[in-house]
């Protein structure tokens, strides 16, 4: 510094020095000059503000957040701010004084004091500017006071014993200015300490709760003690919704997908723009083929890549921050070593000072601090960012799904989309975290190595080898690991597909008694999944294990190399323990990159899986055009139409030429699976329409032709998000015949439906479907059979009150796609689809005057009428007049649903266990759940799991001792005495540590595969044993978060937390060994700090806990309604409605927001006050080794120092283990709940009573027999006796509700009989195994079901048929043509629920599949309501023929399918009302009578 000496001098001092090391450092009581307390001191803050100045004020100008009143706080900043501008004029006129005086002043001194002047009027315009931008606490100017106190603090202390030396009187003034810039000083960094109020303008003033961030002064936010208020609530009082805070602009999802999507449709719209201008380049060049081909798929090949980009385009800036941030941590990081070895030097020599000693341990401590505060920002931006993440990931994929057209539909399924919202998303989170490790632990190594060549020379670079070993070993690894991960994503991907099938048809599986067969099939996915998962698990050991030895490797041939190259080279306490030191950064570094390289190849796979399906064919939104038919009649015009399900796939639909007037009735008739609802899904945009035109006037209304009925009350159903008209509603529950379900529902229409509509009748779900349609009061109506699921009386009234000409449909256009044939005569127009095609147009009559194609379909529907009678016209006499002559006929029949159990309480009424289960999740993990977990695993396991613990931290022990014995050798003669035997011990001590660590890594992780895989097992037999009553009361959406986000839990987080706490568990106890071995006094401060470390442990656990839990709630709503939309998406598009989905989605993706961010902040709480602990506890041991420096050997001081270095890492690792074992604990607990719930009856029972032919004859007798579906309800059965004979045909009729699906359910137990039983061949079924039972009684429910996979596979799923056989069942169900067209046959995939199936054709696949078992007992449960009258009537010739031996009950709406049957059972508000063959019971007139006049049968 000779070079600035010109500063200090003066006239009569022209040597004074700057800086004078005998004065600061060489001396046992260290000060600095005057020259530098009057310069530099001065200068620092001033340059750190006005370097700073442009920036900032370039950021307060961008950001304005409202101005703040001129409060209390900042008038006594602008008080003391103009003071010290005062005080600092006032001194440097006075400096100018002295020197007009001649009193020798030198240039540094003249300087300091204007340049406080001009810094100061900076400080009061920042001051200003921050209180009109809104800024509470500034960051920048609590920084400027606290280097301004920390400058002034060293003069006043001078100035003070200056004066105490009697130096006051020669310089008063500069003494009095001294103590007053002081005071202000302090007063001012006392005052940055507070927060001003929030600025007008603010939402923050409106808001109930708002996030406390935003108010808290710049040290809270830095240290987060901003958390602590919720902390400190959650430990008084289990957590609640309304106890989270409102989430800010920035984290919002409107603000949030806004950027996301527009970055992503820009980047997809230039990539496509620019593959397709490649594309006819080559093609205008005549490129080759493969060159053409390679440009074709490109794009492909870039999903990923352009999703990337979008996300860097929204996230950049703030990742790049944080990544400042960690830089930063680890400049911060490296000067710790350099610190101990300065230390360490101290304490190898007797003569330094202890001030040095004291001054060493406080730098090594504050270094900790700030490396541990900017490296707490890092994370907590990442997670902060991770979290945004999530929130743009799910809503850009929700968005999709409501754009998906039917190609992509296929070719994804709903499990693999809550896959992509929970598994994929949580790896991209990580990738965020882990990603800045792929580059800065190569740097750090680097770094390392620099610092290693300085204290042992060239020996360093023998850590080379170490890498050159283990770096290729790990990466060769980590890609065998990414192909093993993918593997099991896969298998994941095929478990959560088949699971939510089974779960979404566990109803089917019970009615056939398929639960085990196809738990077998899951649990053999399972196996797979898990062999992956344990294959990969057993590398990840080796990479840790290598990881871990590397610390011991690399000191090993360092130092053995160190010290037998040249005996001269001697290993010394400061080389010994610095290296270690440094290897121990390094090892960090080396250990960060396994996580950055596996983050990264994950998130590249969660990447492709992500843009692949955002990728997906969108439906082309200007299909149909609503806005051309201004000055048309018509309301539907479709002109040369050609229609396809997929772009590169066969016409569905050809040559549709179509005029349906505004205001007329259109019919579309056919045969199963000619296209009827295909021309409807054209109508609605949802086909590919390779030409034509296709227009539609006005707005549009869908009822299709299965219900899409929403998880909400039934008033949310019908209203669909429009305003509520109570007149309009009512004539329309009225017209749709639902009010005297309202009237019997608990809540009318405020009664929750269910998932799926799980708690009401098939009839239940069209009329609701149809009342949410007429109520919409559209233009244009397109329903697709809805009077299929109704019987005959409730269709007829219907018709008349809402389709037909008189309904309140009648001045609308309507398109109903139907198999009614009476009501032809009443509708404008007959369109006849066949093979796709339009074959006839016009109405009835004139259709049956030409004799044509629907003349032939009339026929094949009413073959009993002569041809005579429909040559001349009658077709306006196919319904007999009179057959619904007054309404009164509705009334007397039409019961309450509630009578045959048609309504279950659903999730949000109920107070069963689940309910309760879920409410006593609060507070922290309860003990018992952890031993649940680990007796699952095996408690012999887990005790050799602790005694390899043990073992390899008892070898890491003895490592550390003898390296400290090692370095306190004597050297004799320049070289050290016994080094050969040194390094040999050292070298078996850290194998045998390398080994443990090895075998206590695989072991907690094979553990950990055990109790996944039992755990599973239970879960999913604890599920399929369930009866029907738990999945009417249990979202579908709770059950695949359990199958899909707490099994993920089980399977990979909770054994990677475990082997990570018991590793620093016991790594924590050897430091404590170590501090208390070298400094025994150390337990005085070792005992007070552990017992902080534990308050903050279950402060942070106890609430850590509840906020995860109100994630996990938050988070279920989230994959419901994913779910619930991609079932119903077309009729969203249809009613126009996405933007409320949208805003509904967003809705819960922020309330799953505010549970996330708190649970995010509180992780940054626990580890800055932790790793504050732990660099406390490092701290004392330097105090301590200073203290007693004369009793300890080197060795031990570095020992222990150097171990007390590693414990901020320990604790804070450790606690986050805990907290995340306790949260993830949860899941256990939660796969586990339904094992306490109520079971149904066993599959199977030893009974030696039953014959393995049973039952032989087929013969039914109901004794005495009711039922209820819950104790709660009334009596859906009662009192039913009868008896049916063997090979006896019955037909069970009856109006909606009556009970005649209640009776089929009492016959298979799927609800158990509250009085009276029923005897089958003479054997009581209720002693008989479920599945015993089910698999000689064979149901066809009324909703077909197909499973996601081939068509064999649906039709024989037990794998037992023969091909033959197969083919002859669908050959019987006049199917085996449409199968023999399908290009795979047999092996033809099915999309999930058929969906690329008609309904009709799903439901003859549904008879084919009864018609292979051969079963004695054979109910029909409405099976033909989705076919027409032809097919029907075909099916029940085959059933005649084939059930000829064996018992057959059909349930049914068409009267005239069960006329030829032997009896007639008549159901009545639960009652048996008739019983009799069909010819005494017309000749009765009674109710089957009424039923069969109406139907026009009579």
């Amino acid at each position: 510094m000779s070079g600035a000496n010109w500063l200090c001098n003066t006239s009569e001092d022209q040597f004074a020095e700057l800086w004078d090391w005998n004065l600061t450092w060489y001396t046992a009581t260290p000060s600095f000059t005057s020259c530098f307390e009057s310069t530099v001191l001065v200068w620092i803050p001033c340059v750190y503000l006005w370097v700073l100045f442009p920036f900032y004020h370039f950021y307060l100008r961008k950001n304005c957040r409202g101005y703040i009143r001129m409060s209390a706080i900042f008038k006594a900043k602008m008080v003391l701010g103009f003071a010290l501008v005062l005080l600092c004029i006032s001194t440097s006129f006075y400096i100018l004084w002295e020197v007009t005086r001649r009193i020798p002043r030198a240039p540094g001194f003249i300087i300091g004091p204007p340049l406080q002047v001009v810094t100061m009027v900076l400080v009061v315009f920042l001051t200003q500017m921050e209180r009109l931008k809104g800024v509470q606490s500034s960051g920048i100017l609590l920084a400027y006071w606290l280097l301004c106190f920390l400058s002034a603090i060293i003069p006043f202390t001078s100035k003070i014993q200056h004066a105490l030396k009697g130096g006051f009187g020669e310089e008063p003034f500069h003494h009095i200015a001294s103590y007053i810039y002081f005071t202000l000083i302090l007063s001012e960094l006392m005052l940055c300490c507070f927060v001003d109020q929030p600025p007008f303008f603010s939402k923050v003033i409106d808001d109930a709760n708002p996030c406390p961030e935003a108010g808290a002064c710049f040290a809270s936010k830095i240290t987060f003690w901003w958390f602590a208020g919720l902390v400190w609530k959650g430990y008084r009082q289990p957590l609640q919704t309304d106890d989270l805070w409102s989430l800010t602009k920035e984290n919002s999802s409107e603000e949030i997908v806004a950027k996301i999507e527009d970055a992503w449709n820009k980047n997809y719209a230039r990539a496509t723009q620019t593959a397709d201008s490649m594309k006819f380049k080559r093609v205008q060049e005549s490129s080759e083929t493969i060159e053409e081909t390679t440009i074709l798929l490109q794009p492909e090949s870039n999903k990923s890549t352009l999703l990337l980009k979008a996300f860097w385009t929204v996230f950049g800036t703030y990742f790049l921050v944080g990544t400042l941030s960690l830089v930063i941590g680890d400049v911060l990081l490296f000067l710790i070593p350099k610190t101990l070895s300065l230390f360490l030097d101290f304490i190898t020599n007797p003569e330094a000072p202890y001030w040095k000693g004291y001054l060493y341990a406080i730098v090594m401590f504050l270094l900790a601090c700030l490396e541990t505060l900017f490296e707490q920002q890092y994370m907590y931006m990442c997670l902060v960012l991770g979290v945004r993440l999530k929130t743009a990931v799910t809503d850009l994929v929700y968005r999709k799904i409501l754009v998906m057209s039917n190609t992509a539909k296929k070719a994804t399924t709903e499990g693999e989309i809550v896959n992509l919202v929970s598994v994929d998303v949580q790896k991209l989170m990580e990738l965020v975290i882990y990603f800045n490790g792929t580059w800065l632990a190569p740097i750090r190594i680097l770094i390392c190595f620099v610092f290693l060549w300085q204290l042992l020379g060239p020996s360093a670079l023998t850590a080379v080898a170490v890498f050159s070993f283990l770096l290729p070993l790990n990466f060769a690894i980590s890609k065998k690991r990414s192909q093993f991960q993918e593997a099991q994503m896969k298998y994941k991907d095929s478990r959560a597909k088949l699971t939510s099938a089974v779960l979404s048809d566990i109803k089917i599986l019970k009615l056939h008694g398929w639960e085990k067969n196809f738990m077998g099939k899951v649990l053999g996915i399972r196996t797979q999944e898990l062999q992956a998962l344990r294959a990969s698990q057993l590398l990840f050991s080796v990479s840790l294990a290598s990881f871990h030895s590397s610390t011991f490797l690399i000191a090993f041939i360092m130092f053995a190399v160190y010290t037998l190259v040249d005996e001269q080279n001697v290993l010394d306490v400061q080389k010994a323990f610095v290296s270690l030191a440094l290897i121990n950064i390094l090892n960090r570094a080396h250990s960060f990159l396994p996580f950055s390289i596996n983050a990264v190849m994950q998130a590249k796979i969660s990447l492709k899986r992500l843009a692949a399906f955002l990728c997906l064919e969108e439906l082309d939104q200007t299909e149909t055009d609503s806005g051309s038919l201004d000055c048309m009649l018509d309301g539907v015009v479709v002109r040369n139409g050609t229609f396809c399900w997929c772009r590169e796939g066969p016409p569905c639909l050809k040559r549709i030429n179509l005029a349906i007037p505004r205001g007329s009735l259109c019919a579309v008739v056919g045969q199963v699976g000619a296209g009827k609802s295909s021309l409807l899904s054209a109508l609605l945009g949802e086909l590919h329409k390779t030409e034509g035109i296709l227009a539609m006037k006005g707005t549009v209304a869908f009822v299709p032709q299965k219900p899409w009925i929403q998880n909400a009350s039934v008033e949310d159903n019908i209203t669909f998000g429009q305003k509520m008209d109570r007149r309009w509603y009512d004539r329309v529950v009225r017209a749709c015949a639902l009010q005297l379900d309202l009237d019997s529902f608990p809540a009318g229409s405020q009664t929750e439906i269910g998932e799926k509509g799980i708690n009401i009748s098939g009839g239940q779900k069209q009329r609701l479907s149809l009342a949410r349609a007429v109520y919409k009061k559209a233009s244009v109506y397109l329903l697709d059979d809805p009077l299929s699921a109704v019987d005959a009386q409730v269709g007829q009234h219907i018709f008349d009150q809402v389709i037909g000409p008189n309904g309140l449909l009648n001045n609308k256009t309507r398109v109903l796609v139907t198999n009614t044939v009476h009501i032809l005569p009443k509708v404008d127009n007959i369109v006849l689809i066949t093979n796709g095609a339009i074959s006839e147009t016009g109405c009835c009559q004139e259709l049956v005057q030409r004799q044509g194609a629907f003349a032939d379909f009339l026929r094949s529907h009413n073959p009993d009428k002569k041809e005579g009678q429909d040559m001349q016209g009658t077709g306006v006499e196919i319904i007999p007049t009179g057959r619904m002559t007054h309404q009164r006929k509705l009334g007397e029949s039409y019961k309450p649903s509630t009578e045959r159990g048609g309504y279950k309480p659903t999730v949000g009424e109920r107070a069963g266990f689940v309910a309760e289960g879920e409410k006593r999740l609060t507070g922290r993990a309860k003990a018992s759940i952890y031993l649940t977990y680990l007796r699952v695993a095996g408690s012999l396991l887990w005790a050799y799991i602790v005694l390899l613990f043990i073992g390899q931290q008892v070898a890491s022990f003895c490592q550390g001792y003898w390296l400290s014995l090692w370095a306190n050798d004597p050297v004799c003669n320049g070289t050290q005495q016994h080094t050969e035997l040194r390094i040999g011990v050292f070298f078996f001590l850290g194998f045998a540590q390398a080994i443990g660590k090895f075998g206590s890594i695989a072991a907690v992780l094979l553990a950990g595969t055990v109790a996944s895989r039992k755990l599973f097992w239970r879960l999913l037999w604890d599920v399929l044993r369930s009866p029907m009553t738990f999945f009417e009361q249990t979202s579908s959406g709770d059950l695949l978060n359990r199958f899909s986000k707490e099994m993920d839990a089980i399977d990979s987080v909770i054994p990677d937390k475990l082997k990570s706490l018991l590793g620093f568990l016991f790594n924590l106890l050897e430091i404590y060994v170590v501090i208390v071995t070298a400094t025994p006094i150390a337990v005085v401060a070792i005992i007070p700090l552990t017992a902080l470390y534990a308050v903050f442990q279950s402060f942070f656990i106890t609430t850590s806990c509840q906020l995860k839990r109100l994630e996990a709630a938050s988070r279920s709503p989230i994959y419901s309604h994913i779910s619930e939309t991609f079932q119903g998406s077309s009729v969203i598009r249809a009613y126009k409605d996405q933007q409320r989905f949208i805003l509904q989605n967003d809705l819960k993706v922020d309330e799953n927001h505010r549970a996330s961010f708190p649970t995010t902040v509180a992780d940054r709480w626990l580890a800055t006050n932790i790793e504050f602990l732990g660099n406390g506890i490092v701290l004392f041991a330097a105090l301590l080794a200073v203290m007693n420096k004369t009793h300890l050997s080197p060795g031990i001081v570095g020992f222990s120092v150097s171990y007390a270095l590693q414990i901020t890492g320990v604790l804070n690792w450790m606690v986050r283990s805990l907290a995340e074992i306790d949260n993830n604990i949860v899941s256990v607990e939660r796969v586990t709940d339904y094992s306490v719930t109520p079971k149904e009856a066993p599959w199977t029972l030893d009974n030696h009573l039953l014959h393995e032919n049973w039952p032989t004859e087929g013969r039914i007798e109901f004794k005495g027999y009711s039922l209820r579906y819950r104790p709660e309800l009334d009596l859906a059965l009662k009192d039913i006796s009868l008896k049916i004979n063997g090979r006896e045909k019955i037909g069970i009729a009856g109006r909606t509700g009556a009970g005649k699906s209640s009776l089929a359910m009492g016959l298979l137990r799927l609800v158990e009989a509250a009085a009276g039983e029923i005897v089958i061949d003479g054997t009581n079924i209720a002693k008989m195994g479920l599945h015993d039972l089910r698999s000689k009684v064979t149901i066809i429910p009324q909703d077909p079901v197909l499973f996601s996979g081939s068509l064999r596979m649906n039709l024989d799923p037990l794998s037992v048929y023969s091909d033959e056989e197969i083919w002859t069942a669908l050959d019987l169900m006049v199917l085996k043509s449409f199968v023999l067209d399908l290009p795979d046959q047999l092996a033809h995939e099915c999309s999930e629920g058929g969906e690329n199936l008609s309904v009709g054709q799903r439901q003859l696949i549904c008879l084919a599949r009864a018609l292979l078992r051969k079963a004695r007992i054979l109910v029909l449960d409405e099976a033909t309501a989705a076919v027409d009258l032809e097919t029907d009537l075909q099916i029940q010739s085959t059933i005649r023929m084939q059930f000829s031996e064996c018992t057959v009950l059909t349930i049914a709406h068409r009267v005239n399918t069960i006329m030829d049957y032997d009896r007639i059972l008549v159901m009545e508000r639960g009652r048996v009302a008739e019983f009799d063959t069909p010819e005494i019971l017309i000749a009765q007139k009674g109710l089957f009578y009424r039923m069969a006049e109406e139907s026009g049968l009579v």
